[in-house]
Parts: structure tokens; C-alpha cells; sequence
């Protein structure tokens, strides 16, 4: 399926579970992306009528309880929804490592290119005075910002392209440019890495996403290259920037009885009035400071000063996103 018929199939998805009445083909087509026509043009209107009913097909085929009715008594054309009594899924019982995973996929959707087609179409769909159900919107707004570089990179490793870009490493003054065949890009210990074929040193290579500092610039025909067989993109990530060095230590007052995880980690534990201190090792101050802020209240950060500003820092961006915020004390 092309990218273009994916992407409508989405937003027509959208669109219906969205509203609670039914609505008709031209009001379908004037705020689904892709449908756009002029319904006047007989060869136009023809032609959407035929993608619109092959796009219905292929949504029943994938199992989405496509309705079909009208509003009132007085309606003469037929209209759709999709009802969420028959699309929702029921409850799933996850493993915290399977919620995980889950979470850095809705972030990462809600990041893409489709959440701003989303977007409009469900402006549309209020302009024009339809009732929307809030709760059936996706979270198509985008939440987080990753690199620049990802989309574009993401996009060539999919249509396999070449790609070119400058790209500078922290012991060296000027960046490089380079060519690569990209494979694929992963997250890794937090950070974005793309993978690919230097073309110029003829091997593998991983590039950090937040070190390219030019425009990614995709180059060349479809299909112009073949990944390996069997890619590991997060082995070969974690090969080539080898293991963590944790050099650095922080002490962290924790409450009595809480916090099980920051303990299991501890060199040493003392005790105190308000809870046990314990001394941590870490390598990255913004990564530790993001682990610790998931364990709210429960923990204070004591020393060093970076990781506490690292964790203000998290708080400070949690609360910019969200009107309602569980803190840890730093």
C-alpha cells in the first residue's frame, strides 16, 4: 500500500470516530485529505466515488466496523461513522516493559508527519459546525520534539534513498559532510541514531541524530540499496558506542519504604530523619535526572548541583506539557 493511501486511510479513520452522526461522501471528501475534487467535474467526481469505495473495502477488510446510515428521516444519501462501541478494543493487560514500548510508539506517532493531516482534518470537521467527540481524537497533536534530522532520515530509510549531511563529532572543531545508504534510525540510552552505509568509508556506521548540523538531504532513486539481512539496529547502535561508564555519584535522600528501584542501585545506604540516603553511580546527568523524576516524591536529590538541575530542568518540561504535575523534590 503506498504512503499516500495509507496516510488517507488513517485520516478517513479518524474523521469517523470522531463525530457521533453520520456523515456523507462530499462531506467525507471536503475534509479528508486525498479527497479532494471538484464534485462539478463529472471525471473528478467519478474517480473520488470509485477511491472512496475502495478505501471503505479495504477498511472493512482490516476489520474496522464501517457504519452505514442517515441522521434523520429527512436524509436522502447515506452517511458513515464508525461506531466506538464495536472499534474500541477491550482492556489489555500489560508488562512494564511491554507499556514501555507501547509509550515511545504513541510519542513517536504523535511526533509524525500524519498527526498534522490528522489535525486538520478534524478543524475541518468543527469549522463546519459538526459535533466531535473529544474523546476519539488519538492525541494527534504532537507532544514531544525530536531532531530535525529524523523525519527526513526516516523517510529515506523507508523509500531506501541515499542521504547526505554535515556532521560534527565533539572532538573535532568543523563538521564533515557525509553519504550514507541509511538502514534505519533507532533510540538508544535516550538519544536518536541512524544507521546506515558510509558510502565514503565503504562500512557501517551509526550517526547521533542531534550531532547532524545541516539539513538532511535525500538524493538519488527508490530502492537503490539493500539493507543487510537480519538488522539489529539497536546491537549495532550499542556495539558501536559501547558500555555505560558510570563514573560519577549522587546522594539521594529516600523515604522510608519507598522507592524499591533507586535502592536496588545504591553503593551505600545511611540513614536520616526523613527517609535513608543513598549514593548512586551514573554517567549521563540528564538521563539519571529523568529516571529519577519517575519516582516522583519519593526521592531528593542531595548532590551534585547538575543532576538537580537536570532534574528542575525535567520537572520544568512536564509541567509545560501538563496542567497537573507529581513532583520529586530537588
Amino acid at each position: 500500500m503506498s504512503r499516500s493511501r495509507t496516510e488517507r486511510l488513517v485520516n478517513l479513520v479518524i474523521c469517523l470516530l470522531s463525530t457521533r452522526r453520520y456523515l456523507t461522501a462530499a462531506q467525507i471528501a471536503a475534509t479528508v485529505p486525498g479527497y479532494e475534487h471538484d464534485p462539478d467535474d463529472p471525471k473528478e467526481h467519478e474517480a473520488f466515488q470509485r477511491k472512496f469505495e475502495r478505501d471503505k473495502a479495504e477498511l472493512r477488510a482490516l476489520g474496522v466496523p464501517l457504519e452505514t446510515g442517515t441522521a434523520s428521516i429527512f436524509d436522502t444519501e447515506p452517511g458513515y461513522r464508525i461506531a466506538h462501541r464495536d472499534y474500541a478494543l477491550p482492556p489489555i493487560l500489560l508488562e512494564p516493559s511491554e507499556a514501555a514500548a507501547i509509550g515511545v510508539a504513541a510519542r513517536l506517532w504523535r511526533h509524525a508527519g500524519m498527526a498534522a493531516a490528522a489535525s486538520s482534518g478534524l478543524a475541518k470537521l468543527r469549522a463546519g459546525g459538526l459535533e466531535l467527540d473529544p474523546d476519539a481524537t488519538l492525541g494527534v497533536e504532537p507532544v514531544i520534539a525530536v531532531d530535525a534530522a529524523f523525519e527526513p532520515l526516516t523517510a529515506a530509510a523507508r523509500l531506501r534513498r541515499h542521504v547526505t549531511f554535515g556532521y560534527r563529532v565533539p572532538e573535532e572543531d568543523n563538521a564533515r559532510t557525509r553519504r550514507l545508504q541509511p538502514w534505519g534510525v533507532v533510540c538508544w540510552r535516550g538519544k536518536w541514531y541512524v544507521v546506515g552505509h558510509d558510502i565514503d568509508r565503504d562500512a557501517a556506521r551509526c550517526f547521533r541524530l542531534s550531532r547532524i548540523t545541516t539539513t538532511v538531504r535525500a538524493y538519488g532513486p527508490e530502492n537503490s540499496f539493500t539493507p543487510p539481512r537480519d538488522l539489529d539496529l539497536i546491537d549495532h547502535v550499542a556495539r558501536r558506542t559501547g558500555p555505560v561508564e558510570r563514573t560519577s555519584v549522587a546522594k539521594v535522600l529516600v523515604r522510608h519504604g519507598r522507592a524499591a528501584g533507586v535502592r536496588r542501585w545504591a553503593q551505600s545506604v545511611g540513614t536520616a530523619v526523613e527517609g535513608d540516603i543513598v549514593e548512586l553511580r551514573y554517567a549521563c546527568p540528564e538521563s539519571f535526572a529523568r529516571w529519577l523524576v519517575g519516582y516522583g516524591a519519593d526521592v531528593t536529590v542531595l548532590e551534585p548541583d547538575e543532576v538537580r538541575k537536570c532534574v528542575i530542568a525535567r520537572l520544568e518540561e512536564v509541567a509545560a506539557g501538563s496542567s497537573s504535575l507529581v513532583g520529586v523534590a530537588a
